[in-house]
């Protein structure tokens, strides 16, 4: 039900945009949201954007990615600049009902992001 694409490999510095395209129902009504997970560490939340488009970033991507949504294509994005190295991660895409745990919604498959000179 949710499909991401556009990872790969950039230099530090770079740009990539993700994108996951959702079904309709998916869409409209959830939080929308990208986590990512570098090896040996947690699952965490990189961005995430309301069905009313408030938006919320982690730290450490604040003022470097943007999320957003295109509701007449049912897919969001993360724009992701100023690439640094710790960005290095699999990336995930998910859908979830507003105020519930992630593990609740949908996921999509992930798509990796490799930041590398």
């Amino acid at each position: 039900q949710l499909q991401a694409s556009g990872g790969g490999l950039v230099q530090p510095g770079g740009s990539l945009r993700l994108s996951c395209a959702a079904s309709g129902s998916i869409f409209s009504t959830n939080t929308l949201g990208w986590y990512r997970q570098a090896p040996g560490k947690q699952r965490e939340l990189v961005a995430a954007i309301t069905s009313g488009g408030s938006t919320n970033y982690a730290m450490s991507v604040k003022g470097r990615f943007t999320i957003s949504r295109d509701n007449a294509k049912n897919t969001f994005y993360l724009q992701m600049n100023s690439l640094k190295p710790e960005d290095t991660a699999v990336y995930y895409c998910n859908a979830r009902p507003r105020g519930y745990s992630p593990d609740l919604g949908s996921w999509g498959q992930g798509t990796q992001v490799t930041v590398s000179s």
